[in-house]
């Protein structure tokens, strides 16, 4: 791939939106192209299987249904956007990917772990991310951020995962946190308690790092 491949990570209420949208106007200063993209959605398609998996409605969907259709949707995301973008040699920036397949649906409700990677791995044929930029923040603090941001923005139609309880977002943290521990050379932490300046500051200084290369 002749593109650059970028994800951000993180429980609700991080600020991923906001720090994405920063990051994509200072790659856009220096001659980038760039792709702005999310999961679930990013196609037409992919966008109308978000409807289902956000809808505060469905909380009876059983959690391997959300697993298949988070699977669903990145399939027809991959195919649609991102593989095309990154032939294009354009940088994809995606809020979430794989990785929040595993800490949500893995350790948050503790679907078998190998079976997501087996999963995940016939949807995207192994690709990995670039870089991952896992935003971090304490759960109870993120999920109040969360609340606050549905509330003053209407995005209540959205909001399935932030009426999990608590502990439902504690153990998607500690996921997040366990992946980044199993690739620290591609998954970066950064304070999302920080002020959005610093935190936007820290992403920039992650993404020129390169990464290491492993075995």
């Amino acid at each position: 791939m002749k593109g650059r491949f970028i994800t951000f990570e993180g429980i609700e209420g991080t600020g991923k939106s906001t720090q994405i949208l920063l990051l994509a106007e200072y790659l856009k200063s220096l001659g980038k192209q760039i792709v702005l993209t999310r999961e679930p959605g990013g196609t037409t398609i992919s966008d109308q299987v978000r409807k289902i998996l956000l809808n505060p409605d469905n909380k009876g969907l059983d959690a391997k249904a959300e697993l298949f259709l988070y699977a669903a949707s990145r399939a027809q995301h991959l195919r649609d956007v991102i593989l095309p973008s990154l032939v294009a040699g354009l940088t994809v920036l995606c809020d979430r990917f794989s990785d929040a397949t595993l800490a949500y649906q893995g350790y948050g409700r503790g679907l078998d772990i190998e079976m997501i990677r087996t999963i995940d791995r016939l949807v995207t044929a192994g690709m990995r991310p670039d870089i991952t930029i896992l935003l971090d923040i304490d759960a109870a603090t993120g999920v109040a951020r969360a609340h606050g941001r549905n509330t003053s923005h209407g995005l209540e139609a959205e909001a399935r995962f932030e009426n999990e309880e608590l502990a439902f977002h504690e153990r998607v943290r500690q996921g997040y946190l366990i992946l980044a521990g199993q690739e620290p050379s591609r998954i970066r932490i950064v304070d999302a308690s920080l002020p959005p300046d610093a935190v936007q500051a820290a992403i920039r200084a992650c993404i020129q790092k390169p990464a290491m290369k492993t075995n």
